[in-house]
């Protein structure tokens, strides 16, 4: 009997249930990424359609066609597709193909498999693992064991902004989440379980996601040539250079003394920062402006890795440049080579280290040292993230000739992968429960959750936040059932108490929203009246509610601070939390 493998909702649209690596009707692509299908082998030819993330489309034939323009547009060559009954090619380098022929099997019929077999791969894994070994000899395979169930996997990795893909096919789109970043739209189970399955990115090219992110020393000496393959044609690169910083050969110094792979290190500077300028106040070190009506003087400090750019940090209103530039200066980042290998350390410390030592488990963390941040502590939410860095860092290494190279690759495996996945209206199917305490310290939670201690108040939370928000935000790094928070009402309001436990102590702080001396969470007229009394006398703010009329923290309550509160009730002003 032969092996097939599809999406039910490929063959039945209308099913609930979605077969995550069964049976496959015929030979086809599914897209890996959101590209143009065209009439012809070559980007020279005419678009047909986009190809959606998720999308699939048959196999005209199995047969690679070599791209016609030899312009390095699509090096790996092009498929030929049935593009809805139009004659499509789609290049090679972007989808996934699953082609019929492979026999099932139970018991190995080569030393390869008999090997695989040995180191805790199940049968599925074989024909796609001694593939690549038959051609790459010296690449090794480790089997993790995660000793999940595929489908609970699935579920804990599956909630509304927490998995995100670009342009998806609509089969895999949450429609009861409208949580939207950047055009990145929460996928449900279907599309979460494609890409947590490791199987289908078993191929030359994306296998890089599962490589072994510590420090290679049998590619010493090609460390700088691959980090410039990676970051040549960026404009990070560009400006340094125009500096004379050799940022190449910092990536390979610095990976070398915080024992990380640079590889990783350049790829994910490449996946954080782009080709282009968007982010260029994170690289050039020069800022010096005003973000929501604040001069912040950054100059001299760098961020390579977009690192603090959190999306609850941009959703206060103050952007990249302030979150990741506040990182950079918190972490004395003051040099180019210092962001360069600070990102090294805090990948070492915050990740590898703790068992997340591949970029997917950066991105699935599911064999962690400490079991409360299973599923937790991920870097970014980009489902895809994993393996266009892994593309990156393919192409660098092919470019470079060194795919011949002595690779580990560390490979997850999971228990019943071959369960059905089902699509609930509400994104999710369940869920287990990981509430030991996290290790790390309380005000590390705090600041990782993205606010700010000062002395025993907790600032930096947005005003008219409910209290379910700020609790989920802190338990996603301090586990489940380790924050209790004391509210008057559903909002989080100053004068409010939260208190945050780890592994080790408990401790209780009150909040403090910037702007509410009221203590009802919202910042309003009574807010206005309370500052101005107070500035005349007649009133006085005492406490946690005068740290909250103190608006300019300037350690006073000022006609600067009823300024603000009057602008930010306006509208023409936010006050800074």
């Amino acid at each position: 009997m032969k092996t097939k493998i599809f999406y039910s909702f490929l063959i039945f649209i209308f099913t609930f249930f979605i077969s995550l690596t069964l049976v496959k009707a015929t030979e086809y692509v599914v897209f890996l990424d959101a590209v143009n299908i065209r009439t012809g082998p070559g980007t020279n030819y005419s678009r047909i359609k986009l190809g959606l993330v998720g999308s699939t489309y048959n196999l005209k034939s199995t047969n690679i066609i070599a791209d016609e323009n030899k312009n390095g547009s699509c090096d790996a060559g092009w498929y030929n597709i049935d593009a809805d009954g139009e004659n499509g090619y789609i290049c090679s380098t972007y989808v996934r193909a699953y082609i019929d022929g492979e026999e099932e099997k139970t018991t190995p019929t080569s030393t390869c498999e008999a090997e695989l077999k040995e180191a805790g791969f199940p049968a599925s894994y074989w024909n796609s693992l001694c593939s690549l070994k038959n051609k790459y000899p010296n690449w090794q395979f480790k089997a993790l064991n995660t000793r999940l169930d595929f489908a609970t996997a699935v579920d804990q990795f599956t909630s509304c902004g927490s998995s995100l893909l670009y342009n998806p096919q609509s089969a895999w789109i949450d429609k009861s989440c409208s949580y939207n970043e950047g055009g990145y739209v929460t996928v449900n189970q279907s599309g979460v379980a494609y890409y947590l399955d490791p199987r289908n990115f078993l191929t030359e090219r994306y296998i890089f996601q599962f490589e072994n992110n510590r420090y290679n020393s049998n590619l010493e000496s090609s460390y700088a040539a691959i980090s410039k393959s990676i970051i040549g044609n960026t404009s990070f690169y560009s400006y340094h250079q125009g500096l004379n910083n050799d940022l190449p050969s910092y990536i390979s110094q610095a990976g070398k003394e915080t024992n990380i792979n640079p590889t990783h290190l350049a790829s994910r500077m490449y996946q954080e920062l782009g080709t282009g300028t968007r982010l260029k106040n994170l690289y050039q070190g020069v800022f010096n402006g005003l973000i929501a009506g604040t001069n912040y003087n950054f100059v001299g400090y760098y961020n390579f890795y977009n690192i603090g750019v959190t999306g609850y940090c941009v959703t206060q209103g103050l952007g990249a440049t302030y979150c990741g530039l506040t990182k950079a200066k918190n972490m004395g980042w003051n040099s180019v080579y210092a962001a360069v290998k600070g990102g090294g350390t805090f990948l070492d410390s915050d990740y590898v280290s703790e068992g997340q030592d591949t970029s997917y488990l950066e991105r699935f963390n599911v064999v962690p040292k400490t079991t409360s941040r299973m599923y937790m502590h991920y870097y970014m939410a980009n489902l895809q993230a994993p393996s266009s860095e892994a593309s990156t860092a393919y192409n660098a290494y092919e470019k470079n000739n060194l795919l011949n190279s002595a690779f580990e690759f560390l490979i997850p495996v999971y228990n019943n992968m071959d369960g059905e996945i089902t699509n609930s209206s509400s994104g999710a199917i369940g869920g287990g429960s990981y509430s030991e305490p996290t290790t790390n310290s309380i005000s590390s939670i705090i600041t990782s959750a993205g606010y700010r201690l000062s002395g025993s108040y907790l600032l930096g939370i947005t005003p008219e936040s409910s209290v379910n928000t700020i609790k989920n935000n802190l338990e996603a790094i301090s586990g489940n059932n380790t924050v209790t928070i004391n509210a008057s009402s559903s909002i989080i309001a100053t004068g409010s108490t939260i208190t945050i436990k780890n592994s080790e102590e408990t401790k209780t702080y009150t909040i403090v929203i910037k702007g509410d001396t009221s203590g009802d969470g919202k910042i309003n007229a009574l807010d206005l009246l309370q500052v101005q009394k107070n500035i005349l006398g007649t009133y006085s703010l005492k406490d946690a509610y005068k740290l909250a009329g103190d608006t300019s923290d300037d350690g006073k309550i000022n006609a600067l601070d009823l300024l603000q509160v009057q602008k930010n009730i306006l509208g023409t002003y936010t006050i800074n939390q």
